[in-house]
């Protein structure tokens, strides 16, 4: 895992610009601890930060190789391709010969044996771009999922890039304006696919190849989720599930580091948790599994419609059962409240996205891990994938013309358009600009010859968290572990796996009348019947009312800063009524208000961005 950063300008020799290419690069510091490099040459400059992973000495990068004539083709490379040992014996049988043991030079040689055609040969999440100098072009390649985040911004002579919007802002050419549809990104809880928040600013998106060269920018779509008859049984599917998932989780225990499981007491990462462990007690090891906990958590616990347990007593069903070497990581509201905490979270993901104490939470979690493993397996995504969640069953969030995610969020977490300026919400429109979201990704559903009316409706419900739901929460993952250089791989996210899920219709999706039937069934043997009868159970939030307290009293500091940028968008009298509510008064769409709140004005402190509000 690492990152990756570039420019290509093709009206100028970017041997001079040592500099700015090591400021973009330094970006990519947490991304990479490991190691650094830059490569220039004529119109094109690479830079990468390292978090090594497999061959620790062998695969440095940029890594360049030669073609016949001479000329060099350079890769910069962020991610992991599961399947480079079939991989690598094809290209030797083909005549290449390799001079490392690293999955980054079976890329680099798969680019010059297919050329682009080499992303549907991996199997793996990645982000890569590819100075091809013959061919005097720039080839850049995002894994079929969107696991691995890539971004990119055209200049007139050339193109810059970057795992992060933040390598690419270092660069004088970028701009740092947000528009209307940048700010509706914010607020809508919606990921539109390309965009990236910053005018001018796209990504590369999953399943697309993008090259540059002097004619300019062109894209190509590799893959798409595409609908297929499912012909199998329902013991033929289950077994079929758990044969994908033994080969999936045994592919992503590979690494040359310390390897541990994020453990939740949920289905999901129990069964993912639990096939780790078997796999290496094969070969005598154990398992290392960590889980976030609250201090006071399970004792005092209450129950609420999202979550009716708390999570530990089931953690550590698991963790006995599969014999873990396991450990909460326990945090206090002190931690999760803390201004730098918070500051840390908005840096690593270059926006404010208003998760609160779930993203300090998860930044801390993997910070705590970080000191143990270098990569953990998580359980994220399944429920996109096995159709986990509560709105796949909830007939009015079925019937919805719009997001189904979106139908009871605004009770559940509050409506985050509430805390905006009445101006701002009149030019934002954000129902307009859902709505039109929501016609665009349906789109893009292909139904299935004699599909019945309902099917198809949770097909099209399955499409839309694969397409686009998901990706919110990749991309959290993603900002958080690599903020600490922590590796988390998804094995649910294998596109095998998705795609033959995809196409079993829902009615063997929940043959039992529940969530999750294929995935539950087809690790049976692995869980603790305390875990097999659990209920959908979201990512915790903590429940102690000082949590809420101190936000208040950081919403007091930002009022007393009137002249805040932040008041050009958020209503002042409504964060004056949320910071002075008794605590007990503090409601659920209060306490995220003011978590956006912060995370704008933190964000704004930062980047100084330049906000268009017309």
């Amino acid at each position: 895992m690492c990152g990756i950063t570039g420019w290509i300008s093709f009206d100028r020799d970017l041997r001079s610009e040592q500099e700015t290419v090591d400021a973009m690069t330094e970006t990519m510091a947490c991304r990479g601890p490991d190691d650094r490099g830059t490569w220039v040459q004529g119109p094109a400059a690479l830079g990468h930060c390292r978090l090594a992973i497999i061959d620790l000495p062998g695969g440095r990068q940029p890594m360049t190789a030669e073609r016949a004539d001479g000329s060099p083709v350079t890769l910069v490379y962020s991610g992991e391709a599961y399947n480079f040992g079939e991989l690598r014996k094809e290209l030797v049988s083909r005549g290449r010969r390799f001079t490392t043991g690293s999955d980054t030079e079976v890329v680099l040689r798969g680019y010059l044996e297919w050329g682009e055609e080499v992303a549907g040969r991996l199997n793996g999440m990645f982000a890569f771009a590819v100075w091809d100098e013959q061919r005097r072009r720039l080839v850049m390649i995002r894994d079929r999922m969107g696991i691995k985040p890539f971004y990119y911004y055209p200049t007139p002579d050339g193109v810059l890039f970057g795992s992060e919007p933040k390598a690419i802002l270092a660069h004088p050419l970028a701009g740092r304006n947000v528009g209307l549809d940048g700010l509706r990104e914010l607020f809508a809880f919606v990921k539109t696919p390309g965009h990236a928040i910053w005018e001018g600013m796209y990504e590369v998106e999953p399943g697309t190849v993008v090259t540059v060269d002097r004619n300019g920018l062109r894209r190509h779509v590799y893959w798409s989720l595409r609908t297929r008859a499912h012909l199998d049984d329902r013991d033929t599917s289950v077994a079929h599930v758990r044969t994908l998932l033994d080969d999936i989780v045994h592919r992503q225990l590979v690494a040359d580091v310390p390897r541990c499981t994020l453990l939740s007491g949920g289905l999901d990462s129990s069964a993912m948790t639990a096939l780790a462990a078997r796999q290496l007690g094969e070969t005598d090891e154990t398992v290392r599994s960590f889980a976030v906990d609250f201090a006071g958590r399970t004792e005092h616990f209450v129950a609420d419609e999202l979550r009716a347990t708390p999570d530990a007593p089931f953690v550590h069903d698991v963790a006995r059962l599969a014999g873990t070497d396991h450990q909460d990581i326990v945090l206090d509201s002190a931690a999760l409240a803390d201004l730098d905490v918070r500051a840390k979270v908005i840096r690593a993901r270059d926006l404010p996205m208003g998760f609160g104490d779930m993203d300090a939470s998860l930044y801390l979690l993997f910070k705590a891990i970080r000191g143990h493993s270098t990569v953990a397996l998580s359980g994220e995504s399944a429920d996109e994938v096995f159709g986990g969640y509560k709105q796949f069953f909830d007939e009015e969030a079925r019937r919805a013309d719009t997001f189904p995610w979106l139908v009871r969020f605004a009770e559940q977490f509050g409506d985050d358009g509430n805390i905006l300026n009445p101006a701002v919400t009149t030019s934002l429109d954000l129902g307009s600009y859902i709505q039109d979201g929501y016609r665009s990704a349906v789109k893009g559903v292909e139904r299935l010859d004699g599909e019945s009316d309902f099917e198809f409706r949770m097909r099209t419900i399955c499409y839309l968290h694969l397409t686009r739901f998901v990706r919110i929460l990749l991309d959290r993952k993603d900002r958080a572990s690599m903020a600490v250089g922590l590796e988390v791989r998804v094995p649910f996210c294998d596109h095998r796996l998705v795609e033959y899920v995809y196409n079993a219709p829902w009615s063997l999706k929940s043959f039992d009348g529940r969530e999750k039937s294929l995935l539950r069934e087809a690790t049976a043997d692995l869980l603790p019947e305390s875990v097999y009868d659990r209920v959908k159970s979201p990512y915790p939030s903590t429940q102690d009312p000082q949590y809420a307290v101190a936000l208040q009293h950081h919403a007091k500091d930002l009022l007393a800063r009137s002249s805040h940028p932040v008041f050009d968008v958020v209503d002042r009298n409504w964060l004056k009524r949320a910071a002075h509510h008794e605590a007990p008064q503090i409601t659920q769409a209060s306490r995220r208000g003011l978590e956006k709140t912060l995370d704008l004005a933190l964000w704004w402190d930062m980047y100084s961005p330049t906000v268009t509000l017309s």
